[in-house]
């Protein structure tokens, strides 16, 4: 990661280098968003074909091959909404943005991000050890494609499909307790708070499970972590692993059967997953890990700095 992302920095001009590159301690780190509007950083538009190639790479050094799938397919709704919307100059597949913070170091505190339309990663790194990789968001809009040569195209599938048969599988007493609300928020409750404060988790613990729901719960928060390679979603697991998985909850809002307004959110001592599909028709995903402690590897930071200086 350190080298690719050296090489990439390396392939810039002078100006790319300007736009890309910020101090670790600049707030502009904390500034992420999943809408689509105008970012800081390098765009997929600003570079050469050769610069994207090393973008990508960066990319390829977090994601593991499913997450490196569906972060293109994101981008690639994108040229979708373009068509669907009339040819709307807000729907770009090239407006995903590079960012640099502090210079790529086998020894110091730095970072990189990716963002633009439903795709937010934040990779935070003391020299050539990954220590954050949240918030991280992946969205999809439209979740299914229903007309146009792509229509049947399906993005975080088993995101909704898994949830909502977990759901769909408890008993009523416990169905009962698992719908925290017949109405689904309108978005996830975090948004895109640089700090967020959910409360003692609600719902369903998963030491109240049978071994079927057990399994499947296990299967979905997988799902997430796998986004990144082994090595960094299988320390993401070791951490939940350890503090206890029977202390994991999933809560639910609103409806449990295809096409309705849905939102879940799975909590545990360290992390928070949250998931809704409530715009356009239950047709535009929003989905998001993050780590309650540590996102943008706050804390590990500070200890750092302060054992530094």
């Amino acid at each position: 990661m350190v080298r690719v992302a050296a090489d990439f920095v390396a392939s810039l001009d002078s100006s790319q280098k300007s736009q890309v590159a910020f101090e670790m301690g600049d707030l502009e780190r904390f500034n992420w968003h999943y809408i689509p509007r105008e970012r800081k950083g390098v765009s997929l538009k600003q570079m050469s074909p050769a610069q994207k190639k090393l973008a990508f790479a960066l990319l390829s050094t977090a994601l593991s091959s499913r997450g490196m799938s569906e972060a293109a397919q994101i981008m690639f709704l994108e040229q979708i909404l373009y068509e669907l919307e009339n040819q709307s100059p807000r729907r770009d597949p090239d407006a995903y943005f590079f960012s640099i913070f502090g210079r790529p170091s086998q020894t110091a505190p730095w970072g990189w991000r990716v963002e633009g339309h439903h795709l937010s990663l934040n990779i935070a790194l003391k020299g050539s050890k990954v220590v954050a990789t949240s918030p991280a968001f992946y969205g999809a809009n439209p979740a299914i494609v229903r007309s146009g040569p792509h229509a049947g195209m399906q993005v975080l599938r088993a995101e909704q499909e898994w949830g909502r048969k977990l759901v769909q599988s408890f008993s009523q007493n416990l169905l009962e307790k698992v719908v925290i609300d017949v109405n689904a928020p309108d978005d996830i409750i975090t948004k895109f708070s640089r700090e967020f404060d959910l409360g003692d988790p609600v719902g369903v613990s998963l030491g109240e499970m049978g071994k079927e729901q057990v399994q499947l719960l296990t299967k979905l928060i997988h799902r997430y972590a796998e986004r990144f390679k082994p090595g960094l979603s299988s320390a993401e697991l070791e951490k939940l692993e350890a503090k206890g998985l029977e202390k994991i909850y999933i809560a639910w809002a609103g409806g449990t059967k295809p096409g309705d307004r849905h939102y879940y959110r799975i909590h545990g001592p360290t992390f928070v997953i949250e998931y809704d599909n409530t715009q356009n028709q239950a047709n535009h995903i929003h989905s998001v890990w993050r780590d309650i402690d540590n996102d943008f590897a706050k804390d590990v930071l500070k200890e750092h700095y302060q054992d530094s200086h």
